[in-house]
């Protein structure tokens, strides 16, 4: 398995549990209490003994013990397991969550197709940054290197001057997720230059997140690089910079509206 992502790296290692001789009313009232949880595994000790769901709840009696409701028969996940292995199993099973038990059956997880798919979008996001990174290399005859760290977004200066207001709304769904991609920015001897993410941080500034997770490329001889030029010219100094389109009201849509209209 050696070099592919595996199931202990994108798990939730703190687990909300309940016990096989919760009631009903117990684990119904845990849910609606939780902060998005729709089901919990049925543990008698650190040993899985079952999976119950919001659904298993409903016409069951107030009473009634979690053990009488549960599913028992459940599929769980190694720790070692191949996230793409995980992944096919939730695709194929239809299942939102896999616990993770260890060879002795002890529950120390959970993974869930959220995290199945931040997997595959952190896996992504590092060709890309190498790609930029052998590009100023190579246009610049000059030496990068690479570091991960978080931003302030009111100290990024934008190479891009405008985005699109209906895909803010898509990288807002993940960004309440958990699944937007980390920035890619470049570090010119202390000014940072957003690279990648435009989308991503105006979705984050209009939620009121103030720093996000970013590939952070460093300029080890700085020098002034095209794409700090251009920024220039554009006017372009901080994120309240950058323009949001309403596509409907795109130039090239008006122009298509008045041939029709002609």
């Amino acid at each position: 398995m050696s070099g592919k992502a595996a199931v202990k790296d994108y798990m939730t290692r703190e687990v909300q549990t309940v016990s096989p001789t919760d009631t009903v009313a117990d684990v119904a009232k845990r849910i609606v209490e939780s902060d998005g949880h729709n089901g919990f595994p049925v543990c008698d000790g650190r040993k899985v003994e079952g999976f119950v769901t919001a659904r298993d709840l409903l016409l069951e009696t107030d009473d009634a013990p979690i053990f009488t409701v549960m599913s028992e028969d459940i599929i769980v996940a190694h720790p070692d397991m191949a996230v793409t292995d995980a992944a096919r199993v939730i695709l194929r099973s239809g299942i939102q969550k896999l616990p993770v038990v260890d060879d002795a059956g002890n529950l120390v997880g959970i993974i869930s197709n959220t995290d199945v798919i931040r997997s595959q979008i952190e896996r992504a996001t590092p060709e890309k940054v190498g790609k930029l990174m052998r590009t100023l290399e190579q246009i610049h005859g000059i030496t990068v290197h690479q570091e991960k760290a978080t931003v302030h977004l009111d100290d990024l200066i934008p190479t891009q001057a405008r985005v699109y207001a209906d895909e803010l709304e898509g990288r807002r769904y993940e960004l309440d997720r958990g699944l937007a991609e980390p920035l890619v920015v470049i570090d010119n001897d202390g000014t940072l230059l957003l690279a990648d993410g435009h989308h991503r941080v105006m979705a984050a500034h209009r939620t009121g997140i103030e720093e996000m997770d970013a590939y952070v490329i460093v300029v080890d001889d700085p020098i002034e690089l095209g794409m700090q030029r251009t920024a220039e010219k554009e006017g372009l100094r901080s994120i309240g910079d950058i323009d949001v389109v309403d596509y409907g009201r795109h130039p090239l849509v008006e122009t298509t509206r008045r041939l029709q209209r002609d």
